[in-house]
C-alpha cells in the first residue's frame, strides 16, 4: 500500500513538474496563481514522506544504504535543475529540464536496482 502511494505521488510531482514547464512556456502568467504555486510543494513533501516511510518500513537502514544517499543526492540535484528550468530561457531551460529528468531516470534505476552505481 505505501509503494503504491509513494508510486501515485512519483507520478504527481513528475506530471506538476512537466506541467509547470509546459505553462512557462505557453502561458508563464498562469504560474503566478497559488495553487499552483502551492500544490508542488505539497505533493514532493508527500513523495518525501512516504519515501522516508518506505526506508524504514523495509529496513533498508539497517545493510548497505550508500543507494538511499545517491537517491538524496540525485533528489537534490532534480530540485536544483528543476528550478533553473522555471527561471531560464532557451537553450539552457532544456539542457536543464534534460538534466532534471535523468535526474529522475537515474533515482529510478537506483530505486529499483538497489545499486548507487549500476552502470559500473
Amino acid at each position: 500500500m505505501l509503494k503504491t502511494v509513494h508510486l501515485l505521488f512519483i507520478l504527481l510531482s513528475l506530471s506538476g513538474f512537466i506541467g509547470r514547464v509546459i505553462l512557462s512556456e505557453i502561458k508563464p502568467e498562469l504560474l503566478e496563481q497559488k495553487a499552483i504555486k502551492i500544490a508542488p510543494h505539497i505533493i514532493n513533501s508527500f513523495l518525501i514522506v512516504s519515501g522516508i516511510s518506505l526506508v524504514f518500513q523495509g529496513d533498508w537502514l539497517s545493510s548497505d544504504f550508500g543507494w538511499i544517499v545517491a537517491k538524496i543526492v540525485a533528489l537534490l540535484a532534480y530540485v536544483g535543475l528543476g528550478i533553473l528550468v522555471l527561471k531560464l530561457k532557451g537553450q539552457n531551460k532544456w539542457l536543464a529540464f534534460a538534466g532534471a529528468l535523468l535526474c529522475l531516470a537515474y533515482i529510478g534505476v537506483v530505486a529499483v536496482t538497489k545499486q548507487a552505481f549500476f552502470f559500473l
